[in-house]
């Protein structure tokens, strides 16, 4: 438990230092998400593992001031950036909490949304079945996920490079089968449920602005922070193969996706 405390106090720190150019890799993939979760002004949409806070701000420009976005995750460092971005929204509120056992009433909710927050639940059918129970009748759910590790050159590519694939963290691609993705969410109680494979090439920016994330965050990232000495014996090799995927000067990586999305 000590070592997960501290694997996720880590993740949020090294999420905090590139935070902006997180988004902007992210964003077009947790965009599709949101078309498919439709909000309209007036909905209560809860984002699950909102981190910095990008997603509520777009979620809440969708449900206006009538409206109510509440933001949920579980480390207090990246809540504290999403609230100082929301910090002139009376419709955002937060909730440092897991999100597999929320202290909330059933029915709550009309939208569940995440952009990359569901993958890691230890019991994700009692996970999906709470967010299930928060939803009102007819409620719609929405989320982004990836796919396999492999198929996510964002990833792959500078994994690969650094020679590191055998200490990869698989917990961020648990969803890359769709028929274990349609189990658990009719387990839990969902219909209506679609999935649909994207490819998208997307960039945080430069080759120093793609080093800075790659090398904190992401499958290399997480190796990296949990053994540092391992970054000097890579760093040339990963960037070089960043640097043969330059365009212009942007750096482009294919991104391989689910966009899931299904109603109570």
């Amino acid at each position: 438990m000590q070592d997960r405390v501290a694997s996720r106090a880590l993740h949020a720190s090294a999420w905090a230092e590139v935070a902006d150019l997180l988004d902007q890799q992210l964003s077009p993939l947790g965009q599709r998400a949101i078309v498919a979760l439709a909000p309209v002004p007036g909905d209560v949409i809860l984002d699950i593992g909102c981190g910095t806070g990008q997603t509520l701000l777009q979620l809440a420009a969708l449900v206006g001031p009538t409206g109510r976005v509440i933001g949920v995750d579980i480390a207090p460092r990246l809540l504290a950036i999403a609230a100082s971005r929301a910090v002139d929204l009376q419709t955002v509120d937060f909730l440092e909490a897991d999100a597999a056992v929320l202290p909330l009433p059933d029915g709550i909710a009309d939208g569940v949304f995440s952009r990359f927050g569901v993958m890691g639940f230890g019991d994700p059918i009692a996970a999906f079945s709470h967010f299930h129970r928060l939803l009102r009748r007819g409620g719609r759910l929405a989320f982004v996920c990836w796919r396999a590790l492999e198929e996510n050159e964002l990833d792959y590519l500078p994994l690969h490079a650094a020679g590191l694939e055998a200490k990869a963290d698989r917990t961020p691609f648990s969803f890359e089968d769709p028929g274990v993705i349609r189990s658990v969410l009719e387990t839990a109680g969902f219909r209506e449920i679609s999935l649909s494979a994207n490819d998208t090439p997307v960039s945080c920016g430069d080759l120093d602005a793609t080093m800075a994330v790659v090398m904190r965050v992401g499958a290399l990232g997480k190796i990296l922070r949990e053994d540092p000495g391992l970054r000097d014996t890579c760093d040339a090799r990963v960037r070089d193969a960043l640097s043969a995927r330059t365009a212009g000067t942007q750096v482009r990586l294919m991104a391989a996706t689910w966009t899931v999305s299904a109603r109570a």
